[in-house]
């Protein structure tokens, strides 16, 4: 005596439900709770920084600037695999922020490069990048998971011809 599918997907419906429910409560709960009420080690937030290349760099590092780096810590910059200049760009940066602060060790400590596989590549076809974007989709899911970033900086930019360049910062 088995159970079909549609027994199984009721039984299973309810928990699933119950699941998702507890879980909204717990992020509803703790997102409206002041930082001040945490802990000082509680109060660093762990940012992930997304580098483009090309301009976006340029204009992320402006935006990086001006991150309280005391809070913003430890940083993660990503960036493909074949961008040359984006982690340079920000390797240069926080090395000067060693040769500011005092407490170099750990300023070296809270910046951390890594590099990412790209989905498509310029010229690219169609067809092939299939494989490549699932791949570059699994490789992000896998840093998401082992970074565990509470910030994410990235930039998104759309661009239409009947208003121009509108750039996006989340």
């Amino acid at each position: 005596m088995g159970l079909d599918a549609s027994t199984a997907a009721c039984c299973a419906l309810p928990v699933f439900v119950s699941l998702l429910v507890v879980r909204f409560a717990y992020v509803m709960y703790h997102s409206g709770r002041p930082l001040s009420r945490l802990s000082a080690s509680a109060a660093r937030v762990r940012c992930l920084i997304v580098l483009g290349s090309g301009g976006h760099t340029a204009e992320m590092m402006n935006i990086v600037t001006t991150l309280q780096k005391d809070r913003f810590t430890p940083r993660y910059y990503v960036a493909a695999l074949t961008d040359n200049m984006s982690l340079q760009k920000a390797q240069v940066y926080e090395q000067s922020l060693v040769r500011v602060e005092a407490d170099k060790e750990e300023t070296l400590e809270n910046a951390q490069f890594m590099q990412i596989y790209r989905s498509r590549e310029v010229g690219q076809s169609y067809i092939t990048s299939i494989a490549t974007t699932l791949l570059a989709t699994l490789h992000a899911m896998w840093l998401i998971i082992r970074i565990r970033p509470q910030v994410v900086c990235f930039l998104f930019k759309v661009t239409s011809a009947h208003n121009g360049t509108l750039t996006q910062i989340y």
